[in-house]
């Protein structure tokens, strides 16, 4: 779904994060990105969705190299993104009438798009009720708790039927239980849709929760990635167990020594 080939990158100043970084994810697989401030995460998230560009190599998705944003792709953003002045029923349709106004161009939405009124009534019911607002859809953003102006941002991406899922940082702003609840609420999801996701996080467990394979990010540069394989992502009832615990040891650990930022190459799994 996504390949990450030879990337070079760096920003103004000259630093790099990413030189010689090659990987790939999956159709269908739930990853979680984790990793210190000014490592990374948010800048590869955002190369993914041709938000960022390499200085050198290539990024493909769906078999395509990407040079700008990519309509089938949905970006949750840490800080909602919500139109203040828009009710929470038409925030989750703003994508629909950008869509509705482009028309199935290939660069606003997808190509071959149906435009289908119906269709979309159906898919913003689902989402709205299937993430407990259907009955704030009259409300403004302003009248919401911060878990529930999430939901509606979450609500938004996904009428578009996204084939990638891309989220940065979203629940970091968030109450503990509003943060688990959330957590529980994309992993139903994954488990139902099988949809290809990424998760940057700066939370060890929400990594371990929520990530199938798990990409460790260091600071300065990021030549060979280390990639951790995860069989507890979906199991949030197991934190206090042992085995999870170890894993966020484990994870603090690689965090803590550094490991991964040679210049072999391939990357280095369990």
């Amino acid at each position: 779904m996504i390949e990450v080939e030879d990337l070079l990158f760096h920003y103004r100043d000259g630093v790099e994060l990413f030189r010689d970084f090659s990987f790939r994810v999956n159709r269908g697989e739930a990853w979680t990105i984790i990793g210190p401030s000014g490592c990374g995460k948010s800048t590869l998230l955002f190369l993914f969705a041709g938000l960022n560009k390499p200085v050198r190599g290539k990024i493909m998705v769906g078999g395509r190299r990407i040079t700008r944003a990519r309509p089938s792709t949905g970006l949750v953003l840490q800080d909602h993104g919500l139109l203040p002045w828009a009710t929470v029923e038409n925030n989750t349709r703003l994508g629909l009438k950008v869509r509705k106004f482009y028309g199935p161009d290939g660069k606003h939405s997808p190509a071959g798009m149906q435009l289908n009124e119906d269709e979309d009534d159906k898919r913003v019911n689902h989402w709205l009720s299937w993430l407990g607002i259907d009955n704030l859809r009259e409300m403004y953003p302003s009248q919401l708790s911060r878990g529930q102006r999430q939901r509606a941002a979450i609500a938004r991406t996904l009428v578009l039927q996204p084939d990638l899922l891309l989220m940065d940082e979203p629940f970091s702003a968030l109450d503990a239980p509003i943060r688990e609840e959330l957590q529980k609420v994309m992993n139903s999801f994954h488990l139902q849709s099988g949809l290809t996701s990424v998760t940057v996080t700066h939370d060890i467990e929400e990594a371990v929760v929520l990530g199938e394979k798990i990409l460790v990010l260091h600071d300065p540069c990021n030549c060979q990635p280390v990639i951790r394989e995860n069989h507890l992502s979906g199991n949030i009832d197991k934190r206090n167990s042992p085995e999870f615990i170890d894993r966020c040891e484990e994870l603090r650990d690689i965090l803590g020594s550094g490991s991964g930022t040679g210049r072999a190459g391939g990357p280095v799994f369990p």
